[in-house]
């Protein structure tokens, strides 16, 4: 009996000394755990209070000084353009600040472009600021299809213009806790404007165009 009971004894001891190294084991991983969730929601809440915010864009000014038409031949158009937009780039966030980079810009009528792009300076942007820029985009005729040259010349018969500003590049979020890689960037701005009697000279090929009315408010997208 004596020998019964030292065995049970035994065993009940190995027992217990399994459950506390279970309970340990338990406890450890709980904490473990607890950490592990407390890093994500801290890590969570920082992200949410310094995510990066997409910059929004804006077109108050535009001018027409050169937009004509010529017959390459019967059945080929091409057409030299010269426009000028300020674009204004606004930054909504208040901790983060923006940097551009390998900007270009050119403009095009009805999905074709009217110009070949032209390269805009790197910008720094800092917390809630705006940033102007006004290049003048146009250069050598491009071709354009047949239907894009009818089209734009019944327009410029009306006095009536819809333009798209296109502003593609690459753009870095820096933020205290948080700094980004570059990421793509392109931006378009519908433009209708309407052509005043010496604007609408200069888009028949006569030149000497300027600042031309905004018929209706530049719609524009961001993508960063």
């Amino acid at each position: 009996m004596d020998v019964s009971r030292k065995a049970r004894f035994c065993e009940a001891h190995h027992r217990a000394r399994r459950f506390r190294h279970l309970a340990t084991a338990a406890l450890a991983v709980a904490a473990l755990a607890a950490a592990a969730a407390t890093a994500a929601a801290a890590a969570l809440v920082l992200y949410l209070v310094y995510r990066p915010v997409m910059p929004q864009a804006s077109v108050p000014r535009a001018a027409v000084y050169h937009l004509a038409l010529a017959n390459a031949s019967s059945s080929a158009h091409a057409l030299a353009a010269s426009v000028q937009f300020t674009l204004v780039l606004h930054n909504p966030s208040d901790r983060a600040s923006l940097l551009y980079d390998g900007l270009v810009a050119y403009a095009s009528y009805r999905g074709e472009p009217v110009m070949p792009p032209a390269p805009l300076p790197p910008v720094a942007q800092d917390r809630g600021a705006d940033v102007a820029m006004s290049p003048l985009l146009g250069g050598a005729a491009v071709p354009v299809s047949p239907d894009a040259a009818r089209a734009l010349a019944a327009d410029c018969a009306a006095r009536r213009v819809q333009l798209r500003l296109v502003v593609m590049g690459r753009v870095k979020y820096r933020s205290r806790p948080f700094r980004s890689g570059w990421r793509d960037l392109y931006v378009r701005c519908n433009v209708v404007v309407g052509l005043s009697t010496e604007a609408a000279v200069a888009a028949g090929g006569g030149g000497g165009g300027g600042d031309v009315p905004l018929l209706e408010y530049p719609r524009c997208a961001v993508d960063a």
